[in-house]
């Protein structure tokens, strides 16, 4: 297998049956972030990530982690928690500070580049990516964000500056999306926080599989409507 240089003139892709298996599912590389081509890629279980200063990078992953919502872990100490949560949850409030703040709270240093935040932004108007915000007060404590292919959700990142604040945002957006209709949440690479979740990995087969049947599905017209999800009882 071959690293495939992308056209800008051309939003197709190469199939991800291309991609290599080390490092996990690289595929392509070049083209250009505009929503057309990012549109393509998720379309075909294709996304991008590369660090500043790198060319962009394209990805298709085998195995694929994946959540259903429905099979979301709550454990009993963030069950405990939940009941007395300090925090309120909402969706697509705050999409700019969600992506700033899934930039700026990484100690391994940051893929959301200016051209990423960007891209992304141009989604968001367009209403293909969405956030979820989690709140203490007036401030800003957690979220995350991602892009949406009908009943699939693909989650892209998410940041936490108080405690469990970023499972809060997973949690309920998780029960929010599953009872509009949501089926599936892409979480992409298996890591130790998604894996304590209830994410699990799956054959890149079998997402795009998934993938192919969810993205024409719809969910129910208003749900991505900016608005509260969650709001702790006084």
């Amino acid at each position: 297998m071959r690293l495939v240089q992308l056209s800008r003139h051309s939003i197709a892709f190469p199939s991800p049956e291309g991609a290599l298996r080390e490092p996990n599912g690289l595929l392509a590389l070049g083209g250009d972030l505009a929503p057309a081509r990012l549109l393509m890629a998720y379309q075909r279980g294709i996304f991008p990530w590369f660090s500043p200063g790198d060319p962009i990078l394209w990805w298709s992953p085998d195995p694929r982690a994946v959540l259903w919502p429905e099979q979301f872990h709550l454990s009993r100490s963030m069950k405990r928690f939940h009941k007395t949560s300090p925090y309120r949850v909402t969706l697509n409030y705050a999409f700019s500070q969600v992506i700033e703040g899934c930039a700026q709270d990484r100690h391994e240093g940051t893929w959301i580049t200016a051209s990423i935040s960007q891209a992304y932004h141009r989604l968001h108007e367009l209403g293909h990516a969405h956030s979820i915000e989690v709140w203490q007060d007036d401030t800003l404590v957690g979220g995350m964000y991602g892009v949406v292919m009908g009943e699939l959700f693909c989650g892209e990142s998410m940041f936490s500056r108080a405690e469990n604040a970023s499972k809060t945002a997973l949690y309920v957006f998780c029960e929010a999306f599953h009872q509009a209709g949501g089926k599936l949440i892409d979480c992409q690479v298996l890591n130790s926080h998604t894996a304590s979740l209830g994410a699990v990995e799956i054959p890149r087969r079998d997402y795009l599989e998934q993938l192919d049947t969810l993205r024409t599905g719809r969910l129910s017209h208003q749900f991505w409507v900016p608005r509260p999800l969650f709001c702790a009882e006084r």
